[in-house]
């Protein structure tokens, strides 16, 4: 079948693919052939974008094969990934189509890994998970950091947040999944880590840091976006020999960081109870968002200090609402990126370092989210 679209947008009537879809359409260069899909087609004429609207349904699994047949580049905001995502993957990975979405759900990850990353080295499909907040300013941000660093040197990277914003209902609800699998999580990860290949010769280690003081408290970031980095750096040597990486939320005042844990930690108890995870997912409906007055008082910064061959350098990714504004950018910079740059020649289940690099930097810088370099 000829390809009929660059690149086909699935999820556009929820909150963050409303702000994809808007994205796109101020951002395709001229003669991108790009299409809206979901399954309610009075939903997506409501955008009011003038593009071909196409009928999937990620419960059919005949319709993401045609989406995924017609397509070059798939994205994806369609979350839980975890309950609904596998079939689309399935679908790239089958006919060799790029795919990019959300997810920040580890488990989702290493299943897609074992099932999927074979075929889709076969048919030359990328298949890139956490293409939005998780986990595109941790991996880019690293790679950025580590590419002003010497090469052939041991490196160490820590990375600490900071932010106001709100996050999205879709993290809300994939996060609350997540905490209730803790077992199912672990089986999936060790799956994983019995077939896929290590780096021989070269050692990294990438892992949420320990509480620490540094003029304010750094707590540890339990998130994907460690095990992402720790993925694009065992896949390219020029993160060193040896390479270490640690990623932190950092907080002013103890109180503060004393009310993140307890925060954190009350969300993850009450995830492991059905009546618990139940009042956790109605606190924010997955379609639901921040008005544009919210989203306009939202920033983050992560800053990064890289070392590395008696060198230190420090870096800053920084942008504006992380959960929706800037995630949406994220994503829809991700599939122009696999649609129209030169990008590496390597297939399979990749990270964003991995399977972009820099000409996808080079994109997010130009449409707005910063990559500095504070100190070299």
């Amino acid at each position: 079948m000829a390809l009929m679209y660059d690149i086909v947008l699935l999820g556009a009537t929820g909150f963050t693919g409303a702000l994809t879809a808007d994205h796109l359409s101020r951002a395709v260069p001229p003669g991108c052939r790009w299409a809206l899909a979901g399954r309610d087609r009075a939903k997506l004429e409501a955008l009011g974008l003038d593009v071909p609207l196409l009928h999937a349904d990620v419960t059919d699994t005949a319709s993401l094969e045609a989406l995924a047949a017609g397509a070059r580049v798939v994205a994806t905001t369609v979350g839980p990934y975890l309950r609904y995502g596998e079939p689309l993957v399935a679908a790239c990975a089958r006919a060799g189509t790029h795919y990019v979405d959300l997810t920040g759900e580890p488990e989702f990850v290493d299943r897609m890994y074992v099932r999927h990353d074979g075929l889709a080295r076969e048919t030359g499909a990328k298949i890139v998970h956490a293409c939005g907040f998780d986990s595109i300013p941790y991996d880019l941000g690293v790679l950025f950091t580590v590419g002003l660093l010497p090469p052939d040197v041991p490196i160490r990277v820590s990375g600490f947040l900071r932010g106001d914003g709100r996050p999205s209902g879709g993290t809300l609800h994939s996060a609350v999944t997540a905490m209730s699998r803790p077992r199912q999580m672990a089986e999936a990860a060790a799956r994983r880590r019995a077939v896929e290949p290590r780096p021989k010769g070269r050692r990294v280690s990438a892992l949420p840091g320990g509480v620490r003081y540094v003029g304010g408290w750094a707590l540890p970031m339990p998130t994907i976006d460690h095990q992402i980095v720790g993925r694009s750096a065992r896949a390219l040597d020029r993160y060193g020999p040896d390479f270490s990486y640690r990623q932190y939320f950092a907080v002013r005042h103890l109180p503060s960081a004393l009310a993140v844990a307890a925060g954190a930690g009350a969300m993850a108890a009450l995830a492991q109870l059905p009546a618990g995870r139940d009042w956790l997912l109605r606190k924010i409906a997955a379609g639901d968002g921040p008005s544009a007055e919210r989203r306009a008082r939202s920033w983050f910064r992560l800053t990064l200090l890289g070392e590395g061959g008696g060198k230190r350098v420090v870096t800053e990714v920084s942008g504006g609402d992380p959960g929706y504004s800037e995630t949406a950018k994220m994503l829809a910079e991700s599939a122009l990126c696999l649609a129209f740059d030169d990008v590496p020649e390597v297939a399979g289940q990749l990270t964003t370092a991995v399977a972009m690099g820099r000409p996808l930097i080079d994109r997010l810088r130009a449409a707005g989210i910063g990559f500095t370099i504070l100190e070299d």
